[in-house]
């Protein structure tokens, strides 16, 4: 059975994004809580109510991400979506690897938040999100070459492609070529998705 909207935190500095981002959201049928900086989420916050925080990680006072380390040290588990125009491999590793929902650059696609808010509510509401099994994320990973392999365990510990390339001396167009190859191989839409497989097949 279908269950009613969540509530979303929208926390963004930007007035405009901010307004932008909840218009979007309260037209398709979410209330939403605005909030121009991570404290004065933290005034607005109910850990009772059944809600997610759409965010922003370059917020003026405390960043976003130490919004999420505050939250995830104090044992608040609520589902957050980062949405940012600050994004970057080592910004997207961290705030995964504290438990953020998705990691989504400024400009994107409506449904890919959309997409994400929904798998918020599904954890919100104790259902798993649909998950690769195992076998098929080892099959995958298997699929790799050596030298796949090694550029996707830099990527997962948050390096750029110019680095990644400096210690592997080759180009920087072989790394790009590499990442390409690599997102084909296992139908990964990004670095999100890698860090989410990775994650499974340890």
């Amino acid at each position: 059975m279908p269950h009613e909207p969540i509530s979303i935190y929208v926390v963004d500095g930007d007035p405009r994004a901010l307004d932008a981002q909840t218009a979007v959201l309260s037209a398709e049928g979410y209330a939403t809580i605005p909030c121009g900086s991570a404290e004065q989420f933290l005034k607005l916050f109910d850990p009772d109510l059944k809600a997610c925080v759409v965010m922003e990680l370059h917020l003026p006072g405390m960043s976003g991400s130490e919004l999420q380390d505050y939250l995830a040290s104090n044992g608040f588990d609520i589902p957050i979506v980062i949405l940012t125009a600050h994004g970057d491999v080592p910004s997207a590793v961290q705030s995964l690897q504290v438990g953020a929902v998705d990691f989504i650059e400024k400009p994107s696609p409506q449904s890919r938040l959309l997409e994400a808010i929904g798998t918020a509510s599904q954890l919100i509401f104790d259902r798993e999100p649909s998950r690769l099994s195992q076998k098929i994320i080892a099959q995958r990973l298997r699929s790799l070459t050596d030298r796949e392999r090694e550029v996707l365990e830099h990527l997962l510990k948050g390096k750029l492609n110019k680095e990644i390339a400096v210690d592997l001396n080759v180009s920087q167009r072989t790394i790009e070529a590499h990442r390409a190859r690599i997102r084909e191989k296992t139908r990964a839409r990004g670095i999100v998705d890698l860090i989410r497989m990775f994650g499974q097949a340890k």
